[in-house]
């Protein structure tokens, strides 16, 4: 087979997986979920964007590993997720320390420089005297837009009080420029934020963060199975989530459109009526 046919095959099979989820009923979603790396080799992490960057709504460089890896790993990963249109932004963590150590000027230079878009703030396991609109001043000087982070890490499952002062604090940093929100639910999604030591999914409390923001301004991080699913059960296709692993994206994004076993059933989840083919036999 010629060169220009085998392109010419791959190119038709492109289009048939999107005829048929067409077929199938299943709407087309815009990016909603932000994956994380914790620290990939960049051939790893270009793997993944080469198969699933079209889902991705931003990537998160997460925790402090890009700062003890080779910086020229950490530049060639970022120009990837550039390459594949991809934003990118840095985890919370090193801003927390950065802020408590008083070098926060030199952070976010460190941050420009390497290339990524946007950094994440928050207090989840120190106190900040800085006001947001400071924050995000100093964001903003050197092109890096702001997310904030709601919640503590160490604090257990949130309490009908703190989901208040929460809810005043998202709107404060909302109110300074940031553009988006996330919710707390660290790497097990047990015993912090939204779930319970069980792991069990407060829905009430979700639903307040969802009333008070809207799905477009607020992500929930999902780092495993349940929380995924019961976020994506609960709210529906439109919620978006964050800190899934890149690995899990793919099953993540069948159970959002409907395709998964178990998300079949959920009536918020399954496929429409499909579009009949016309060669229908």
């Amino acid at each position: 087979m010629h060169m220009r046919e085998v392109r010419n095959l791959h190119s038709r099979e492109k289009e048939h997986t999107a005829k048929y989820l067409k077929l199938l009923g299943v709407p087309t979603l815009p990016p909603l979920t932000s994956p994380f790396d914790p620290g990939y080799d960049p051939a790893t992490l270009e793997s993944h964007l080469a198969q699933s960057a079209h889902l991705f709504s931003i990537l998160k460089i997460s925790m402090a590993c890009w700062m003890v890896a080779r910086e020229s790993a950490t530049r060639e990963k970022i120009a990837a997720a550039k390459r594949y249109k991809v934003p990118t932004v840095t985890g919370g963590g090193p801003f927390e320390i950065a802020v408590a150590q008083g070098v926060l000027p030199e952070y976010l230079d460190l941050c420009a420089d390497i290339g990524v878009n946007r950094i994440e703030c928050g207090e989840g396991f120190t106190e900040m005297t800085l006001p947001p609109r400071e924050v995000i001043r100093m964001a903003a000087l050197r092109g890096l837009d702001v997310q904030f982070e709601l919640g503590k890490k160490h604090t257990g499952p949130f309490a009908e009080s703190t989901v208040e002062e929460l809810i005043d604090q998202g709107r404060r940093w909302l109110d300074s420029g940031a553009l988006q929100l996330v919710v707390e639910a660290r790497e097990s999604a047990r015993g912090v934020g939204l779930f319970d030591d069980a792991g069990n999914f407060n829905a009430r409390f979700a639903d307040r963060f969802a009333s008070a923001f809207g799905l477009h301004q607020v992500m929930f991080e999902a780092p495993n199975k349940p929380s995924q699913f019961a976020l994506l059960n609960h709210f529906g296709r439109e919620v978006h989530l964050c800190n899934v692993r890149l690995e899990e994206v793919l099953r993540v994004e069948i159970y959002r459109r409907g395709l998964h076993s178990d998300a079949f059933g959920q009536e918020k989840l399954r496929p429409a009526a499909g579009v009949r083919s016309a060669t229908a036999g």
